[in-house]
């Protein structure tokens, strides 16, 4: 999950002019030749591993345990930009793991720049039977697979259920109602605002934007089209600065000392998070305990729909020669319920991640203490809310530097959306990628 909106400039080769002519110079579905078959030479296959992951080095010692013909050896990486910046000189320095975690909306960049292995003919089968539609469309592009996902990271609404029980506020349903309730909590308490959006993290507005409808990347014939700046995610832009500018919504950053001060001193009735956000109330809100609630997160229309916040997935970088070998670990890392086992079971602080793979959901629920919840399962809320993901979104090859410029953009959220349009023109021509009118 980046966090960060600071992008350090990422050196990335261009031998690909588009993911759209990736898949025609490659023919269409043409599996590319398989190397590394574990054990081959009657030594074990030792696989590079790079990732900022939590409880990644625990699973790297399960799977070695188990599979004498292939060892991992793991090595801690930055999470963010600044990891996609390592891994990306890395591959162009011919010295790149075999082995690396990535965001999904780094994905096209770096396959579009010819920085990935193709891992249609080892994982593509694995991605097709394993994991949900929604989901598969951020790992294949251009008609190949070049990515394993590891979680799903729906939207969700997290709130106070002392503090909208005091006011006589139901849980709202649509943003309308949404609005509504923090009005009228504000107006009987105007210490406590709906919640804070005061910039910080883009991939926020991102995941609001998809839910809207919105697709911020797509193609036409062998150019990319940019629409960052359309009237789906201006309306989601516009609603969020108008909650701020009434003062119903704080205008403190996503992350920092003052959201979590507000958040701990019940200036905020709810919380717009993640799957993986369940996690973290337990370790920094312990003395609220009983006093938070889940629940879907609103819609425009009220039916049920989210989009993602965030996300990782498992790559194969370029020029590895054990891509068999590597595929197993990510097989067995992705489905096998002992990997889920000895990551949760090794970290100091729990974990509410969601698995992509819905076969993996149940182990993972079994290790979460859901009491902070009153027995309500963030596991099974979340795979609800998984089940709701707008589908069509992908990511585009230059969307590192769209989520810089943005972040740059401050609380103002329409700013943000024409700064990354702007930077995202900017960005494909400046990587003389086609851009479509």
């Amino acid at each position: 999950m980046t966090r960060s909106p600071r992008v350090p400039r990422l050196v990335l080769t261009a031998s690909v002019a588009s993911l759209v002519l990736l898949a025609t110079a490659c023919g269409g579905e043409a599996e590319p030749a398989a190397g590394g078959a574990p054990g081959a030479s009657g030594q074990p296959v030792t696989l590079t591993y790079w990732s900022s992951s939590a409880g990644a080095q625990q699973t790297a010692d399960a799977f070695n345990k188990t599979h004498p013909d292939i060892q991992v050896k793991f090595s801690a990486v930055p999470g963010g930009p600044d990891g996609a910046a390592k891994l990306a000189n890395a591959v162009k320095g011919g010295n790149a793991p075999d082995l690396a975690t990535m965001d999904y909306s780094a994905l096209p960049e770096f396959a579009s720049g010819g920085n990935l292995e193709d891992l249609t003919a080892t994982s593509g089968k694995l991605v097709s039977e394993k994991f949900p539609a929604a989901v598969q469309s951020l790992v294949k592009l251009g008609g190949r697979t070049w990515a394993v996902p590891f979680d799903v990271t729906p939207l969700e609404l997290f709130y106070r259920k002392d503090i909208f029980e005091k006011h006589g506020v139901a849980v709202p349903r649509t943003w309308e109602e949404y609005k509504a309730a923090g009005e009228k909590i504000n107006k009987a308490d105007p210490s406590v605002r709906v919640t804070n959006f005061g910039g910080g993290d883009p991939a926020v507005l991102a995941g609001l934007s998809w839910q809207a409808g919105a697709r911020w990347y797509g193609t036409e014939g062998d150019k990319w089209k940019i629409a960052v700046d359309d009237p789906a995610s201006r309306r989601v832009a516009e609603y969020w600065n108008g909650l701020m500018a009434s003062g119903v919504a704080s205008k403190t950053p996503l992350w920092g000392e003052g959201e979590a001060k507000e958040r701990s001193s019940g200036q905020v009735a709810t919380v717009i998070g993640a799957a993986w956000t369940a996690g973290t109330f337990l370790v920094n809100y312990p003395d609220l305990k009983g006093k938070w609630g889940i629940a879907p997160l609103p819609t425009w229309d009220g039916k049920p729909a989210t989009g993602m916040y965030g996300g990782t997935s498992y790559v194969v970088p370029k020029g590895s020669k054990h891509t068999v070998a590597a595929a197993e670990f990510i097989r067995w890392v992705t489905t096998e319920p002992e990997a889920i086992r000895a990551r949760l079971s090794s970290l100091k602080a729990p974990s509410s991640a969601l698995p992509a793979n819905p076969e993996m959901r149940a182990e993972a629920a079994k290790l979460f203490d859901a009491s902070y919840f009153e027995g309500q399962d963030p596991y099974a809320v979340a795979g609800e809310a998984a089940g709701t993901i707008v589908p069509g979104w992908t990511w585009g090859p230059v969307h590192l530097q769209v989520s810089s410029a943005q972040g740059a953009a401050g609380a103002d959220l329409v700013k943000a959306l024409s700064e990354g349009q702007a930077a995202a023109v900017k960005a494909v021509k400046d990587r003389g990628l086609g851009l479509a009118g």
